[in-house]
């Protein structure tokens, strides 16, 4: 490898923590590290120390080849910020279900599809307008960024952009590539983004950013994409294969010839292709209410796949769901609990095992084909009795590909942007 050999930066925000990943431009892995949030999920001056700490984890040797820096960010969380990128107060997360403004939101954008779901961030955004006491005049309208767009405004220090994937929730049509008509003559619409498209190379790092990092002011910024995407072409999915990311919430994706259209369906467009599906408020989340990651180890070990265990759960996170149906009111059924902390957990994982049948079978409802085996990313792909308790639901193989990176996916998106569009 050349001394000079320009190097990728990718950085996952998830919603337990954040993982960077440097990158050469033969695709190996030079560089990976992982972090749980410094403080709270919700604030983002966490996202951005976070970011900072494991910045100083990368070798000095690699630091100054870096030429590009991409972000993945969790789809739907929002806050409001000044004009400078000053957060207001918390952020509000994906599974915060506004329920009091989802009418309202409804009114601003068309009916079926991401924004108009509970999940949606038009519902968020106007919580945040009235939270912040927006005083309905235009000019003193405050920005509204998502977590991946308000950290790479950050980079730039410029919060003029966000990225079409985190912001369809919001009401952005990537079809049309436009806002729709309510959300555009809103009166706060000059809060909005200006949509660039992932992969996108945006500009280099502020004088702020580069100190901060120890990076090269010279480095692109390239327009990322949301953390389930990042996961995804992670996972370098062949036709007919679906992907189902079992980090905190449950995603489900595959790339389909047409966009999808329903309440809680999801379109992005990645590489030429509609990368079509939904995410719950249903995981691996909700197993850590109950227990500690090596009380999941040692008692996943205890269950036996081909008895069931009887029970019939609904382990949603809190109140709401938005895929595979949409209802900010819908309660969470984790009980009756057994004594048995290993039959307790059983019916968990078979209660998410129903949910991803489900989310299968609604997809192919709307128009995606069958898939014919997925592809399985996040720390729950490594559980082996909860693969094969959905193996059984879903009749389907399940593989493992959890040892894949969305970090470095973004990693890889930095080089080729920064590298397709240079001269």
């Amino acid at each position: 490898m050349s001394s000079l050999e320009p190097l990728g930066l990718g950085l996952d925000l998830g919603t337990s923590g954040l993982r960077l990943a440097v990158v050469n431009q033969q695709q190996q892995v030079l560089h990976e590290q992982a972090l749980a949030y410094p403080g709270p999920f919700r604030d983002p001056h966490s996202w951005r120390q976070g970011f900072i700490t494991l910045s100083a984890s990368i070798p000095e040797d690699l630091k100054f080849k870096v030429a590009a820096i991409a972000i993945d960010g969790t789809s739907g969380t929002l806050l409001a910020c000044s004009r400078k990128g000053v957060p207001l107060g918390d952020a509000l997360a994906y599974c915060d279900a506004i329920a009091e403004k989802t009418a309202a939101a409804r009114h601003l954008v068309p009916e079926g599809g991401a924004a108009a779901s509970a999940s949606g961030s038009v519902a968020r955004a106007l919580m945040l307008l009235e939270r912040h006491h927006w005083n309905g005049h235009p000019s003193e309208v405050p920005l509204l960024r998502h977590q991946a767009d308000w950290l790479m405004g950050w980079l730039l220090g410029n919060w003029h952009w966000g990225e079409e994937g985190n912001n369809l929730r919001l009401g952005w049509d990537q079809e049309q590539q436009r806002w729709p008509e309510g959300i555009a003559a809103a009166a706060w619409n000059q809060a909005l983004p200006v949509i660039s498209a992932s992969g996108s190379r945006l500009g280099t790092l502020s004088t702020e950013a580069a100190s901060a990092l120890g990076l090269p002011k010279t480095t692109e910024v390239v327009s990322g994409t949301t953390d389930s995407n990042a996961s995804v072409l992670a996972a370098n999915p062949a036709p007919g294969d679906g992907v189902a990311v079992l980090g905190t919430t449950l995603v489900l994706k595959q790339f389909h010839s047409s966009p999808l259209h329903g309440p809680g369906i999801s379109n992005h467009r990645l590489a030429g292709r509609w990368l079509v599906g939904g995410a719950s408020n249903t995981g691996a989340g909700v197993l850590r209410q109950f227990f500690s990651d090596t009380q999941l180890v040692e008692l996943s070990r205890q269950i036996d796949p081909q008895r069931p265990s009887g029970l019939q759960l609904r382990p949603l996170t809190c109140r709401g769901e938005r895929f595979p149906i949409d209802d900010p009111q819908l309660e969470p059924v984790l009980g009756p609990r057994p004594i048995s902390d290993a039959l307790y957990l059983q019916a968990l994982l078979e209660g998410l095992c129903t949910l991803e049948r489900e989310g299968w079978k609604r997809l192919r409802e709307l128009g995606a084909p069958p898939v014919l085996r997925v592809l399985s990313v996040g720390g729950g792909a490594r559980n082996p009795q909860w693969s094969q308790l959905r193996r059984q639901a879903l009749d389907l193989p399940v593989l493992d590909r959890s040892r894949t990176s969305a970090a470095t996916a973004m990693a890889r998106l930095a080089l080729k942007g920064a590298t397709s569009t240079s001269s």
